[in-house]
């Protein structure tokens, strides 16, 4: 693997990560008070109900102090990750970028922390390779494998036709979360990212 792409996909990763500490800030300052709009027993809430409790501040600073990070505190950081990816995937994606999302997957399946995770991961992808032609395509597919491994754990399931509800794309001034390499990208920046 070039060092070039690598070097893109920390770049990525950093941006993403950034609006993504950004949007927890704003969730946790509202975490006190439920949605409005919330009935629960909605699908939706009883699902995102255990992920609220996970960005309440008393509970994340008691994840602060209780030592190395667990496997399942790395499970929920890597599906915030890629669902949030998937969320600000392009409707139509240039061939580098789903080149990019597939060497990602399958980065993920062999450098992944845990590996009877990572091992997994792989079965997955194999039984089920990356769709990646569309924004909704890559959405519904993660969202899809997201539930193949939530089964295997013996973990409710997400409805993927709600995905854009549960994971839209973030909020950033001045288009910072968009994609590198998106189609708006002109030859010039293209060629940044080639060096």
């Amino acid at each position: 693997m070039s060092e070039n792409l690598v070097q893109h996909l920390l770049q990525a990763f950093d941006g993403i990560s950034r609006c993504i500490q950004t949007q927890l800030t704003r969730f946790i300052l509202r975490s006190d008070q439920p949605p409005a709009s919330a009935h629960k027993d909605s699908p939706l809430t009883s699902l995102s109900s255990h992920s609220v409790g996970v960005f309440h501040p008393e509970i994340l600073q008691k994840q602060k102090t209780s030592g190395p990070t667990t496997k399942e505190d790395l499970g929920r950081a890597t599906w915030t990750f890629l669902h949030t990816l998937a969320a600000q995937y392009p409707e139509k994606p240039t061939r580098q970028q789903k080149k990019d999302v597939k060497e990602l997957m399958a980065i993920l399946s062999r450098m992944y922390p845990c590996k009877e995770c990572a091992d997994h991961f792989r079965e997955v992808l194999i039984a089920t390779p990356v769709q990646a032609g569309s924004h909704e395509e890559f959405s519904h597919w993660l969202c899809h494998v997201h539930n193949v491994v939530n089964r295997s754990l013996g973990k409710l399931t997400f409805p993927c036709e709600r995905v854009d509800a549960r994971w839209g794309k973030l909020e950033c001034e001045h288009r910072a979360c968009d994609l590198q390499g998106s189609a708006s990208m002109d030859v010039t920046d293209a060629a940044h990212y080639r060096r």
